[in-house]
This record gives C-alpha cells, structure tokens and sequence, in this order.
C-alpha cells in the first residue's frame, strides 16, 4: 500500500546536531514548520512540575530582535499562522506561512533557541496566566478525573503529572529556575526541524544552515526516569465535584510507540471504542459501529464513549473514557463495559471485524496525512518516539495486524489488574451523591 506520506524527504543533521527533516510539496502556495524539543512533563520532577510548559509560553515573551507583541504582528502581518504545544514527552513550535513568507518563520525559532529575555516581570505575569489555566482545567470534570487516574497509574515514572503542573509548583518555580530550563534543553542537538510545503530543496537548505548552523550546539540533559513498576492489582478511585454529569474513565497500561504489541492494541481500540488519531489536527470519524458505542450509547447508558491510546516514548496508558447518561449510575456503565471487554477477551473475534477495524484506523491516519501542516507535523512527531520510518511503513504494518494479534493484545492488557478505574461524581447541589 502507497502510504500517504509517500514522496521523497530529505533528512540532514546539521554540526550543531539540529536534525532536519524537509519535503517538498507543490500542492499549494504554504510552508508549514515544526520545530520539536525532545522535552516535556516527562523530563520533570517534583518541585519543577509544569515547567515545560510555563518556558513554552515565555517563548512568546520576546526576544532583543523581537520584543514581546512583535512575533505576533511578524507572523500576522502576512496572513500567517503560529502556534505552540507542550506534552508528556515534547515540546513544538509550528508556523504556516505563505511560501514568500517561510523565512520569517525560520528567522523567529532560530532567534527564540537563544535569545529569549525571560523578563521577571514577565514571568510573575505568566505565572498568573498559567495558575489561572490550571484552575480552569480543574473546573473540568474530565480533567479533574483525568489527573487522579494518571496520578494513580503512575507511582514513580514522570508520567504521573499533568502538562500543566501541579499548583504547588507552579507558585514557586523562579525565574532561574525557568531559564536553566531553557538553557538545558532548547539547544540544536536536542531539536528537530521539520519543513513541508512549496519550497526548492537547495534554497531551503542554505537558509537554514545560515540561520541556524551558527548556533551553539550544547548537550541536553539526559532524563533521570524510573521505570513504573508492574501493577499488583487493580486501582479504583472516585473523584467528586460540582455538576449533573457522570465520568468515567478506565485506563489500561499500554505499550510504547515502538512496542510490536501498539498496533495490534490500536485494531483492539479500533473495534473496541472506535479508531482514534494520533494527530493533534487529525480529526475523527464516526465510531458508531464500535463495540463500546453499540453496547453504552444505544443501549442506553452512556452519551458518548471514546478512547486514546496516545505513541509515547515510555509504556503509557490506553484509556477510555464514558459520559454517563443522567438516569444511569457510573456502576452501570462499567458493568456493561465489563461485560464488552470480556467477551472480547473470551470470544474469538471475527476476521471481518478486525479487517473493519484496520480499515478505519488506515482510514483515520490517511486523514491526518493530507494538508500540509499535517505532512510538517508528522515528520516531526514521528522523531520524538521513534523515526520517520515509522510513520512511512505504518500503513504497511497495520495491514500486516492478524486476527491472532488482536486477541493476544486484548489478553495482554484487558486485564482488571493492569487498570486504574476513575469515577467522576456529580455533586449536582452541592451534597455528594452516592450510588445505591
């Protein structure tokens, strides 16, 4: 099968250990970067929780070449767009930019690798902003059950925090403390530059060398992590809070990206829940036909359910997630959760479910792969936990996923003793309300 990431991608490394990954692509006038940081919450630790996060946004603070508020009129002045995200295991700057317009673009991540100010001021205001975020998030049903189940899956690996942070750290991080951040890690031999779009190969490449070849190389820190150990039974927890509505969300440990078990566990997720993207501008399709949706939503329980099994560098979790139904308890839903893990655990699945479910998830993936943006992100992602080749042979791979893998995945990690089980209940009025 012709993936749609097919077409030749130039891969270079620069002396300063800036790894790039360019491709050209003449479908319309645009030039999508990415340029990715292989640090994230999982480089944290407790007391600096948050910190990855809080240097992203000091990334907009303004530089001596660009003082705060010039980046965005640069960008906007030309029709361009400009963004910026932080997760477990990276963090990314993206633009997209009219193709006259692309070395504005480079211009500013080259200058902000360096030279960003960090102005005290600034960073007492973005410590406001940030805390201010953190409490919105907490008025969030989902998140607040999302943070206990992550909390209670992840004893003793990094993965335990939220991108966020936690409260306690975001008032008290310093501004020393965000700018040693930023020294250790915002270096060339700790990036990848990623470039899609309608631009000549030869011209692409000598701007970026210019622009960026002189910058000092530097040895990013290597991550003190300790490995999760096994889980010794299941985990329950319920959270309460203010609302009308019921969460619940079960999460399983899951493989690493570049585990043989991910992909027979996505076709699991696929038939399960319903094919998930792996990209941050992806988009979905329906997942009506899904076990999870047929049993819950139709049957009554849930209105809706969905799943995420995300590619991490590290095991991570596969977790679904279910919106009770108002005349429905959380305890019914997981019951009849239970009931459709099991019988997919006991039941031999039918090889024209599996097909059907690798037919979505190729579907999905084909999807997230079209625009140009998309190509720029994936030939950077793919860098964060793996390589490009990844992605390149992924279709191929998932057509290679047997009726035997799926249901070995699905005895693997389908198991209550590999799972943390998160209630989300409503305190409606105030007063908790207890299940029968």
């Amino acid at each position: 099968m012709i993936s749609p990431l097919a077409g030749p991608v130039t891969r270079r490394r620069l002396r300063n250990g800036l790894e790039l990954r360019l491709k050209e692509i003449h479908t319309a006038p645009l030039v999508s970067i990415w340029l990715w940081y292989r640090v994230g919450s999982r480089n944290e630790r407790p007391g600096t929780t948050g910190i990855s996060h809080w240097v992203e946004h000091m990334q907009f603070k303004g530089t001596p070449q660009y003082p705060a508020g010039e980046l965005d009129r640069a960008i906007s002045r030309f029709g361009g767009y400009w963004n910026a995200h932080t997760g477990i295991d990276w963090t990314v700057y993206e633009h997209t930019l009219p193709a006259d317009r692309a070395e504005l673009g480079l211009q500013v991540e080259a200058d902000r690798m360096l030279h960003s100010l960090f102005a005290p001021r600034e960073v007492e205001r973005e410590r406001t902003v940030i805390i201010s975020e953190r409490e919105m998030h907490e008025n969030d049903p989902a998140f607040r059950l999302s943070e206990e189940v992550r909390a209670a899956a992840f004893r003793v690996h990094a993965y335990h925090h939220e991108v966020v942070g936690d409260l306690a750290d975001l008032q008290t991080i310093t501004r020393q403390d965000l700018y040693q951040h930023y020294r250790e890690h915002y270096l060339p031999a700790g990036a990848v530059l990623a470039v899609a779009g309608d631009f000549r190969m030869p011209a692409m490449l000598q701007t970026i060398r210019r622009l960026f070849g002189g910058l000092p190389s530097g040895r990013p820190p290597v991550p003190r992590l300790r490995t999760e150990p096994d889980q010794r039974g299941e985990r329950r927890l319920v959270v309460e809070g203010p609302g009308e509505t019921a969460f619940v969300e079960i999460a399983y440990h899951a493989p690493e990206a570049l585990s043989p078990d991910f992909l027979p566990l996505a076709v699991v997720d696929s038939a399960l829940a319903g094919a998930a993207s792996l990209n941050m501008y992806g988009g979905g399709i329906s997942n009506k036909t899904s076990r999870l949706y047929q049993a819950l939503v139709e049957g009554g329980l849930a209105a809706a359910v969905g799943g995420d099994l995300p590619a991490t560098i590290d095991p991570f979790l596969y977790s679904i997630w279910i919106t009770v139904r108002p005349d429905r308890t959380p305890e019914d839903a997981l019951e009849a959760f239970d009931r459709e893990v099991e019988r997919l655990r006991r039941e031999p699945i039918r090889a024209e479910e599996v097909a059907k479910a690798i037919k979505q998830a190729r579907a999905l993936f084909a999807y997230g792969s079209e625009s140009i943006t998309n190509q720029a992100f994936w030939l950077g992602f793919s860098e964060m936990f793996a390589d490009y080749t990844w992605f390149e042979s992924y279709l191929d791979r998932l057509a290679q996923v047997r009726v035997a893998d799926v249901e070995a995945a699905a005895q693997k990690y389908l198991v209550p003793s590999n799972r943390v089980v998160g209630i989300y209940r409503p305190t409606g009025n105030g007063k908790p309300q207890h299940a029968d």
